[in-house]
């Protein structure tokens, strides 16, 4: 299974979209928070080409994107197999 990374804040919505949709998968991922940890807010633009809002979604190396990007994925039938399931 691929190592998923999602930087995120304690309060936003389409956050929580994605890790119910991860978690309705089985799958474990990692958090950063970019509200208890704004050093690693630098971090997640730089890997996100810019991005600035959350949630921003790894999955290994490849950025995803977003809530809406995964959504996407998952719909097309192209998540899982990103996801190594």
């Amino acid at each position: 299974m691929a190592k998923v990374l999602m930087y995120t804040t304690r309060v936003c919505p389409y956050c929580q979209m994605a890790s119910r949709l991860l978690e309705k998968k089985g799958v474990s991922f990692d958090k950063v928070r970019v509200d208890d940890e704004p050093e690693r807010r630098r971090e997640m633009v730089e890997r996100a080409h810019g991005a600035t809002t959350v949630p921003q979604i790894f999955i290994g190396d490849l950025h995803i994107g977003g809530y809406r990007e995964l959504a996407q994925l998952d719909v097309k039938g192209e998540l899982d197999p990103l996801l190594g399931l």
